[in-house]
């Protein structure tokens, strides 16, 4: 694995976290984003960033200095790629955003960059065509918060070239991440098949009136002894996530439940810009949601 030079498209929740991920251990990274006004908000994340490093990784003022000189930002797209050796792409969970953005960077990229998605739920396969390079492209899936939840699934399709696959898994090492490599394709891979079962449950149960949303944490986190509830987990995933891949079923399956989800989301959620952690408020109110407060299973 000889990358250096590290692309990441998209500055949202998990590309800047990503991005400062990677320029904290020593890569170059270029950050793209569709507009310069996007990029700056992502500037302002990474002065979080350097906040939770010392806190959670104590990491030294001199590591983060370097961390920021790693970093550099545009918004055009030919100018982020032109040195890349890696493209990581973190653009909205929407098969049509994905493919038009594939077309645009086939046109741009260099012959030497290999392209990876960080998809939580749809296939490499599905846009290894509009890539123009499909042996060169797989899936490298990331969790929330990755300097500590600092998991990497590693999926290919039919077509990825084997020693890129193995670049791929040396290069998530290399960032501190526990590469987990799948042998074939799953929607959801790992994590989320584990994962998005519970969330659909704790949903289902929450939109048809069973019980309220801390009724449903307090019994997850009571009965099982886990540290958070689903809903939770939503706010640190982010309810836009869910929003998205809720209205993908919808498209597909024209499920009444889900239908409702999708309506339940937007109303309460997605049009009141409460969208999890991100924003300060979604199923809790941050930064001390009540799920952590003492006396929250009493």
């Amino acid at each position: 694995m000889n990358y250096k030079n590290v692309t990441i498209a998209g500055s949202g929740i998990l590309g800047y976290q990503i991005a400062f991920q990677t320029a904290f251990h020593g890569f170059n990274v270029t950050v793209y984003d569709i507009n310069d006004a996007v990029l700056e908000k992502a500037k302002s994340k990474f002065d979080t960033m350097c906040d939770v490093f010392k806190r959670d990784l104590n990491a030294t003022q001199e590591q983060l200095d370097v961390t920021r000189q790693n970093l550099s930002y545009t918004s055009d797209l030919a100018e982020a790629v032109k040195d890349a050796d890696l493209l990581i792409e973190a653009v909205p969970e929407n098969p049509k955003i994905k493919i038009e953005f594939y077309h645009k960077l086939a046109n741009v990229a260099p012959k030497k960059t290999v392209f990876v998605t960080n998809s939580s739920t749809l296939l490499p396969s599905q846009f290894a065509e509009a890539t123009g390079r499909p042996t060169q492209f797989l899936a490298l899936h990331f969790a929330n918060n990755i300097w500590v939840h600092n998991t990497a699934e590693i999926m290919g399709h039919a077509t990825t070239d084997p020693e890129n696959f193995k670049d791929v898994v040396a290069f998530a090492k290399a960032i501190g991440m526990l590469a987990l490599p799948l042998h074939k394709e799953q929607p959801g891979y790992i994590l989320n098949s584990l994962l998005v079962p519970l969330l659909t449950a704790a949903t289902n149960l929450l939109v048809n009136e069973v019980a309220d949303v801390q009724t449903i944490d307090k019994t997850w986190i009571k009965a099982t002894g886990a540290p958070v509830g689903p809903f939770g987990i939503l706010d640190v995933v982010g309810i836009t996530t869910a929003y998205n891949i809720n209205k993908i079923a919808v498209e597909k399956t024209n499920d009444p439940l889900k239908i409702k989800t999708v309506k339940y989301l937007k109303e309460h959620f997605i049009d009141k810009n409460k969208l999890g952690v991100a924003t300060g408020e979604g199923f809790y109110k941050y930064p001390n949601p009540a799920f952590m407060e003492p006396d929250f299973l009493k």
